[in-house]
């Protein structure tokens, strides 16, 4: 191996193996890949282009330029165009209804529509819109999550394996083009005929099969994601223990401040939810409006900390009836971090959350242990579940938040009208049958996405928030290593030791090989860091072979969304885990058959379709 592959490797593999272990965020290894590679072209290692080519360094961004990318800012807009439309949230619905009590059909119903809506969208947003709403039927059908929950993320993979908008599926698409020499890329056509056999065969499997090696397991309390009435979620919290009303007596020195300026909730950790003034209420007030004598305060701390406002001027008191928040108009919301939220470690204080979105914290529970005081200045961790209260109306800015899963008390409906829903959704069937006439892909989702944001189906606010900004760098830079290994013939070298080694089992041995590879690495690496590994090697060992280089990339993209053996190998396993109260090992004991039957399925398709 030459200077240029060993840097290569080392560029490659020590990024990935922090990223893996969680050291690393995956869009700061993008960034030193793509700055590594940049300097070591400029100083004539030869890396992506000539030995000694310093304008080549450019080439280290060239990842930015790639269809891929132009694909997946298209369809990560589209996607939220759907779900800010209400389209989404009235399919969530229909299956609820469809479901009813049956195990068996309600595994098949969320199966099945996981996979279809994975066809067009991207698997977290299906994941994430899907689990309320399971969770929902899983607790009308007294049935345990852990039912669930698992057909839906293995859904969102069997349904990823039959499209091109998969972001594996795109970027192996990308590589056969990047290739030397280069290949004709892949198509919805060429992933729909096998990929539409397996889940075909994953459905039934997980419907008739699968569903006796789901866990019979109830949440546990920490667990909070089924949809409770408003009251059910002021029970939960304990809410009641802690709410107290206080009357503005006229001497108070708290008159005529605003409670900003009172510090109420920076030095006693108390909420005020709503205000009482004369024949008004005002909930959720804000940090400027001003108390005045007589003013009633619903608040939300412990006994200690409000007794202390008695010295503030504040008359305290509670009713004999006890107060409610739930027969106001206001709105309860829980909230759950997101896998990888920018949330974790951050106070909701700190993040103005309240002034964003209007919504305040007025409770959290953590490991099953309910916080009703200093709310505001906890630092949140992954699975804290938060209760907020807010006016409905901003409830569209909170489910548009990519940090955190919001789960109404009651199942969303649509606050727009039909018509722009069924607009959302007819600009994305458009772009994918024009992408099935011949269009380039990045072109007709481009042109779908800019005309939603042209009608005002979705603001650029919202759309620059759907980006999934870590991906898009992410791929940028393992575009640039790809470039790399194939530049520096390293993956060409891979490529020649892997047909040695197979030398004999053909093309068939060859797709098998990189099927198993691809599906193991993903396990721990994930696939979208699958694809650009095993891309390049496993495109550049078909050339040697004569094998058709799209059929062998096919197989690497297959393994690369059968995510069916562990939490960490997609982040719609890892959004499922908690809420089903999964354990490790029980993605493998469901996975491993459906992952069987993935292979012998995709060795069939490769048989009866390209021929191998």
């Amino acid at each position: 191996m030459t200077l240029s592959m060993w840097m290569t490797l080392a560029v490659i593999l020590l990024p990935l193996t922090l990223v893996t272990l969680g050291r690393w965020r995956v869009d700061v290894a993008a960034l030193l890949m793509i700055s590594a590679l940049g300097l070591a072209q400029y100083f004539g290692l030869g890396i992506l282009g000539k030995p000694h080519t310093p304008t080549d360094a450019i080439l280290a961004i060239s990842g930015f330029s790639q269809p891929v990318i132009t694909t997946l800012i298209g369809l990560f807009i589209l996607t939220q165009t759907l779900t800010a439309n209400g389209m989404m949230q009235w399919v969530g619905l229909q299956i609820t209804r469809l479901g009813g009590n049956a195990e068996t059909r309600l595994i098949f119903l969320f199966t099945t529509s996981a996979a279809l809506l994975s066809l067009l969208m991207n698997n977290v947003a299906v994941g994430a819109l899907l689990l309320p709403g399971a969770m929902q039927v899983a607790r009308r059908a007294n049935l345990p999550p852990s039912k669930l929950l698992l057909p839906i993320a293995f859904g969102t993979a069997l349904g990823g394996m039959a499209t091109y908008f998969t972001t594996s599926n795109i970027v192996l698409s990308n590589l056969l083009i990047n290739s030397a020499p280069p290949q004709t890329g892949l198509t919805f056509q060429d992933f729909f005929p096998i990929g539409g056999l397996i889940a075909l065969a994953g459905i039934a499997y997980l419907t008739l099969f699968g569903r006796r090696l789901l866990p019979n397991r109830q949440p546990g309390p920490e667990q909070l994601l089924a949809r409770r009435s408003s009251a059910e979620l002021e029970n939960f919290y304990a809410l009641g223990e802690r709410l107290w009303e206080g009357r503005i007596a006229p001497n108070s020195p708290l008159a005529g401040q605003s409670l900003q300026h009172s510090r109420i909730g920076e030095l006693l950790g108390i909420v005020v939810v709503a205000i009482w003034r004369k024949q008004q209420a005002i909930f959720n007030p804000e940090a400027a409006e001003t108390m005045q004598p007589g003013d009633m305060l619903l608040m939300v701390g412990n006994q200690q900390r409000i007794q202390q406002l008695s010295q503030w001027g504040i008359e305290l008191g509670r009713e004999k009836e006890t107060v409610s928040l739930s027969r106001f108009d206001v709105c309860l919301v829980e909230i759950i971090l997101a896998p990888h939220s920018d949330y974790e470690g951050k106070t909701i204080k700190t993040m103005n959350f309240r002034r964003n979105y209007g919504f305040t914290a007025v409770a959290l529970l953590r490991r099953g242990r309910s916080y009703r005081t200093d709310v505001g200045i906890l630092p949140l961790e992954p699975g804290d579940a938060l209760l907020m209260i807010g006016p409905p109306a901003r409830l569209r800015d909170l489910r548009a938040n990519p940090d955190i899963i919001s789960l109404e008390p009651e199942p969303p409906t649509p606050t727009v009208p039909r018509k722009r829903a069924i607009f959302s959704a007819l600009l994305l069937l458009a772009a994918v049958a024009a992408s099935l006439m011949g269009l380039p892909a990045y072109l007709a989702i481009l042109a779908a996405a800019s005309l939603a944001l042209l009608l005002g189906l979705l603001p650029m606010q919202e759309a620059y928030r759907a980006i999934e900004w870590q991906v898009i760098f992410f791929v940028a830079g393992m575009s640039a290593a790809s470039l790399a290994m194939v530049n520096t013939g390293l993956a060409a070298l891979a490529a020649q030791i892997a047909v040695r080694l197979l030398a004999g089992s053909g093309p068939l041995g060859l797709a098998s090989a990189v099927f198993l590879l691809s599906a193991g690495l993903t396990q721990f690496m994930g696939s979208q860091a699958t694809a650009f590994v095993i891309g390049p090697i496993a495109i550049s060992a078909a050339i040697h072979l004569g094998a058709a280089p799209q059929a062998i990339a096919l197989a690497a993209a297959i393994g690369c969304s059968a995510s069916f053996l562990t939490p960490t190998s997609h982040p719609v396993n890892l959004i499922m885990m908690n809420p089903g109260s999964y354990r490790f090992g029980d993605f493998a004991r469901v996975g491993l058959g459906l992952m069987a039957l993935t292979f012998l399925t995709l060795l069939a398709g490769l048989i009866l379709f390209w021929h191998l």
